[in-house]
């Protein structure tokens, strides 16, 4: 939450607009991404196949697709999810201030996301919209072995534009966090461009993550050239980091990102993950768990303990390590918000 006296009285008023007179207003990271509410069920391999779904990756759907597939899942449970949400509700949790760039429409879904991010303690920074489109949705299919495959209706997520940016408040935080996810709309590209040239004039730190394989595959060119440019800190899973390099192998790609951004963050499962820089790699080893029940928000869970690491300024080899213990967390249960106090992973450190 805001690093201010005044955030109860903001909220009150609904003040969706900081003043630009509020000097003591400061965050120590922004995420900005896509606010979805998420919809989960487990189902069959068979069910998969059935909708001619991809598996464990994320495609966009319209209305219609999004009830088809819907009208056919089990008993779901209903979430608040998009990644840099899920990202900056881990961060709050973890101790660090955190707030949240993303659009809801003013409905059942959008007022049971924003109560849901703001009970967490992470301040929603985008007033509802009261028309166009519903609130976004995902309809996230966990199969046995845990992979989720989501399928994704954008809805209001998508209207998000420049205007609603608040310049000042991404210029306050030491980190700015964005999704590949936004990028798929033209709109949205324009607002996350926008912050990323605050946050970069302010002297802060910009954090990307590539989200997915097709959104890597679709972006190629453009996201190639903001690791040339602006993002000082990459996340994304091996297969992103392949795609996004062209190389065939995992040392490949750890050659081809390393000296490219300040930090490089690679999570490969069940074998942890690898942080690069232009001079070091460092491995860093799964936590354990009895057993995998969801993999959703695993990736979005490491980068808030990576990122919290960065922001109480601890070594990348702690950053790494408190990443992959709150990914843990969340892969033990459905959904990806954390279900257990993170703070007592804080207190290891």
């Amino acid at each position: 939450m805001l690093k201010s006296n005044q955030a109860n009285e903001i909220h009150n008023e609904r003040d969706w607009r900081f003043q630009l007179s509020n000097s003591d207003l400061r965050y120590d990271i922004i995420g900005i991404g896509n606010a979805i509410v998420d919809i989960i069920s487990h189902e069959t391999e068979d069910f998969l196949i059935r909708h001619q779904l991809v598996k464990d990756s994320m495609s966009l759907v319209d209305e219609q697709a999004a009830s088809a597939i819907y009208d056919e899942m089990h008993p779901a449970v209903q979430t608040s999810g998009g990644s840099a949400a899920n990202t900056m509700a881990g961060i709050a949790l973890l101790g660090a201030t955190s707030g949240y760039i993303g659009k809801v429409k003013d409905d059942e879904l959008g007022k049971f996301f924003v109560h849901d991010i703001e009970a967490i303690g992470v301040d929603h920074l985008v007033k509802p919209t009261s028309s166009g489109p519903p609130t976004a949705r995902s309809m996230v299919l966990v199969t046995p072995d845990g992979s989720r495959t989501m399928n994704t209706y954008l809805g209001a997520s998508s209207t998000l534009y420049v205007e609603e940016i608040n310049s000042e408040a991404v210029a306050s935080a030491d980190f700015l966090y964005c999704e590949g996810y936004i990028w798929d709309v033209e709109t949205t590209k324009k607002a996350i461009r926008l912050a990323i040239s605050i946050a970069k004039e302010a002297g802060k730190k910009v954090s990307f993550t590539l989200s997915d394989t097709f959104c890597v595959e679709r972006h190629h060119q453009e996201w190639l050239d903001l690791i040339a440019g602006p993002v000082d800190i990459l996340f994304g899973n091996e297969d992103e980091y392949l795609s996004l390099s062209g190389c065939q192998t995992l040392e490949g790609a750890i050659d081809w990102i390393r000296g490219q951004v300040e930090i490089a963050c690679i999570t490969e499962g069940q074998n942890g993950s690898t942080i690069v820089t232009a001079e070091h790699i460092i491995g860093i080893d799964a936590h354990e768990v009895d057993k995998v029940v969801d993999s959703t928000g695993a990736g979005d869970l490491y980068a808030s303990g990576f990122l919290y690491g960065l922001i109480k300024g601890f070594d990348l080899q702690t950053c790494g390590k408190i990443g992959s213990q709150v990914a843990a967390e969340v892969i033990t249960h459905t959904g990806a918000r954390p279900q257990s106090p993170l703070a007592e992973i804080t207190q290891m450190y």
